[in-house]
């Protein structure tokens, strides 16, 4: 069979199947790009929040009308302009009406629109809304030409490309979104220091980033917080486009009397969800992982008020509130990435400068076209009254051609009135004659015939000639703005004094809520310190329950464990103590005596503290000792010494020390003491050698102790030599051999059998 390839007749795919992907995945990720993630520069909108916001101005929902049904909003919106879900119509909506997720909401809702806790909106039918003064100033002008317009998705209706946008939206809402291969993060800004920011650009062109910076001090979160971010870092942020701001909870401390005292939280960082919050605080104080901390409440209403109660009058309220902020959301870091379509079209990382300059040159050419909107309405009405005007002049004549001819538009536009004009001008030396050498243009005719009779009167004739004056004057004034680009600029700034004034800080809502601080920082308390030191009494189970009894009690006292469970471990110790657990897989694990449970019941399994695997056991359990060191073994007679501190853990999964591969297993640890090692085979050899031919390792397989032909290692020991080896005899007596001479050797000999008298279990203790 010949191959496919070499027929002409079957085309060759795998070329032309690349290339098409390729194509339809770079439509697809310009789409995400342009018409859904990122927002444009000139109004900061999406373009489904400004189909929103276009479609109710068409529904004419403006701040003073009634409210409509979210499902009609919504409704409208897919039908007309936003061919996608409803469900993301409305929570696109449904965000603008947030008052803590938007800095200025350009949505006035009626209802639940979800809350600070993270509770979703209502459903859509439930909700009724409209538009805010804020949003109308975004779409100031529509009417008058301002911005392109096209058609919508089907082709039916029109859509405005981008609102006129009276101020900086961009700066001011803030705006996230996730692109193909980008993504953009703006925070919210204050309008009134934007405004100063463009005012001082509009007379400064070429202004640095650091000067704007004196105007616009940072981002103006709806909910508030403290910003500790230095201000040479924010320089570098609005200077590159790229950066992130430290953001903290703002607090007070609330002085209950007799020393007694508590944290009021009032402003939680932006987009956290308070709910979450204190569940996060909640999880940490019964983890202890800052014991300091005693309660918390939440006594939210219409504000935030989150109380934070410690543990003990003498606990310093800094250190709690930077333990809070390491631990849990009271401090974020909110990141800018101020990646946006410039002219609707480009991608780009902008600076402060870059994005402000966006903005106005967009106002001017808004400007521009209601200005040229506004001159032809104007030419348009002076040709209506200079009709009106000359039909006032011959009254009689144009009556009797409306009452007597047959087609009178014809007839007036074809009569000559231009020798009426010399009388009108010696009366008011401002009437010129009609165009056309003295004849009427359609549009006058028009105007003339659909006159109402009650404006046939002197009276009227006074209005028309006072309105084309005042029309003239202002057309002059056009004329100027449109030949002078420092008139345009002063009528610009003129526009943001006007919005500054109508949004800006001494506005209703329009005062800065984000504060300013440096960040105090605290040095580490030991967590030692903050504990308060009392004895406890360890106890573990051979099933690996454990529990932290109150007091020294006596080792040998009895106690109760779980049905089939028995005692294993039981020492003193105190709370400021740390127990380390060697599994049998070779990892240490670290508990802190301060968050085991009490000793009231069976205490909690081990396994629940840290994560020691099923098919792993509890070699042994002791308490840390920074100054001790150990030694490690396996089954298989491999091992190494190792300082303690090499073993402590800082996470739940623990540290992995011994390595033990198949089934060898970890099998002993023991606290090093003396300057030999004793080592007994299951054999029933015994091998000494000095403890310094072992090496001290941080983590590894170690070196072979003893050598075995059948068996593992049973168990080890250290002493001293000295003083002799000593073990446990059955019948419980100590018993010690001081002639050991027979047992010395190297380290990885095979040894020699046990003395007369060593335990049939082969173990030291």
């Amino acid at each position: 069979m010949s191959d496919q390839s070499d027929d002409p007749n079957i085309p060759a795919l795998a070329e032309p199947l690349r290339r098409a992907i390729g194509e339809r995945y770079l439509t697809y990720a310009l789409s995400t790009i342009m018409h859904r993630a990122l927002p444009d520069a000139r109004d900061g909108l999406k373009p489904v929040h400004r189909r929103i916001m276009y479609a109710m101005r068409e529904l004419r929902l403006s701040p003073d009308s009634r409210y409509r049904k979210s499902s009609k909003i919504s409704g409208d919106v897919m039908g007309n302009y936003h061919p996608h879900g409803d469900v993301a119509i409305y929570d696109a909506m449904a965000r603008l009406a947030q008052d803590f997720n938007v800095r200025y909401p350009l949505v006035d809702g009626q209802g639940n629109f979800g809350n600070i806790d993270g509770d979703n909106p209502a459903a859509s039918r439930y909700t009724e809304a409209r538009l805010t003064a804020a949003a109308e100033a975004l779409m100031e002008g529509l009417n008058e030409n301002a911005v392109d317009f096209r058609d919508n998705y089907d082709g039916t209706l029109q859509e405005p490309e981008v609102l006129p946008a009276s101020f900086p939206n961009l700066l001011a809402n803030g705006a996230s979104g996730i692109a193909v291969g980008m993504a953009t993060n703006i925070p919210p800004h204050n309008i009134d220091e934007l405004c100063n920011a463009c005012l001082h650009l509009i007379k400064v062109p070429d202004a640095r980033d650091d000067t704007l910076l004196n105007y616009v001090q940072g981002p103006d979160f709806p909910t508030g917080g403290v910003i500790v971010e230095p201000r040479e870092s924010m320089m570098q942020t609005y200077r590159t486009g790229r950066g992130a701001f430290r953001l903290r909870a703002k607090h007070h401390i609330e002085d209950l009397g007799r020393g007694q005292w508590q944290i009021v939280v009032t402003e939680i960082p932006y987009q956290v969800q308070k709910s979450k919050l204190i569940e996060r605080i909640a999880e940490v104080i019964q983890t202890k992982k800052i014991p300091i901390l005693g309660d918390i409440r939440d006594e939210s209403a219409e504000d935030v008020r989150v109380v934070l109660e410690p543990k003990s009058k003498n606990v310093d309220p800094d250190v709690l509130m930077n333990m809070l902020y390491r631990n849990c959301d009271l401090e974020i870091r909110f990141s800018l990435n101020m990646n946006v379509l410039i002219d609707g079209r480009t991608p780009k990382v902008c600076s402060l400068k870059e994005v402000l300059r966006a903005f106005l040159d967009h106002r001017r050419e808004v400007l521009l076209r209601r200005s040229r909107h506004r001159l032809a309405k104007i030419d348009h009405r002076l040709e209506v009254l200079e009709g009106f005007i000359t039909a006032f002049l011959n009254l009689d004549r144009v009556i009797d051609i409306i009452r007597y001819d047959d087609d009178p538009k014809a007839a007036l536009m074809r009569e000559d009135w231009s020798r009426d004009f010399v009388k009108a001008m010696s009366e008011a030396d401002y009437v010129s004659p009609p165009a056309g050498e003295g004849e009427l243009t359609e549009v006058q005719t028009d105007a003339i015939l659909n006159m109402r009779l009650r404006s046939l009167r002197r009276l009227e004739e006074m209005e028309l000639r006072r309105e084309r004056e005042a029309l003239m004057e202002e057309r002059a004034g056009i004329e100027d703005l449109l030949d002078s680009e420092d008139v345009q600029w002063s009528r610009i700034a003129d526009q943001i004094r006007e919005t500054r004034a109508q949004f800006g800080a001494k506005a209703e809502g329009g005062a800065r809520r984000t504060q300013f601080a440096e960040a105090t920082e605290v040095e580490d308390v030991p967590l030692e310190a903050m504990i308060e030191r009392e004895p406890v009494t360890i106890v573990c189970s051979k099933m690996g329950w454990i529990r932290a009894m109150k007091g020294h009690i006596a080792l040998d006292q009895e106690l109760k464990y779980k049905d089939g469970d028995e005692g294993r471990h039981i020492f003193h110790a105190e709370t400021t103590d740390r127990l380390l657990v060697f599994g049998s897989n070779g990892r240490f694990y670290t508990l802190s005596v301060s968050n085991l449970p009490g000793g009231r019941g069976m205490g909690e399994p081990v396994r629940l503290m840290v994560d020691l695997p099923n098919e792993a056991e509890i070699v042994d359990l002791f308490i840390h000792d920074p100054e001790g060191k150990l030694l490690l073994a396996s089954s298989a007679g491999d091992g190494f010494i190792v300082p303690q501190p090499e073993v402590v853990a800082q996470t739940r999964s623990g540290k992995q020390v011994l390595n033990v591969r198949g089934d060898v297993k970890a099998k002993i640890c023991r606290k090093v003491s003396g300057d030999h090692v004793a080592c007994v085979g299951e054999n029933r050899k015994v091998l000494v050698f000095p403890l310094t031919e072992l090496p001290e390792m941080g983590r590894g397989k170690g070196v072979r102790l003893q050598k075995y032909k059948d068996g593992g290692l049973s168990d080890l020991t250290t002493f001293t030599l000295a003083d002799g080896l000593s073990w446990l005899d059955p019948a419980g007596r100590t018993r010690t051999e001081s002639d050991l001479s027979e047992w010395l050797g190297k380290r990885a000999g095979s040894g020699r059998m046990a003395p007369r008298g060593f335990p049939r279990d082969n173990t030291f203790t």
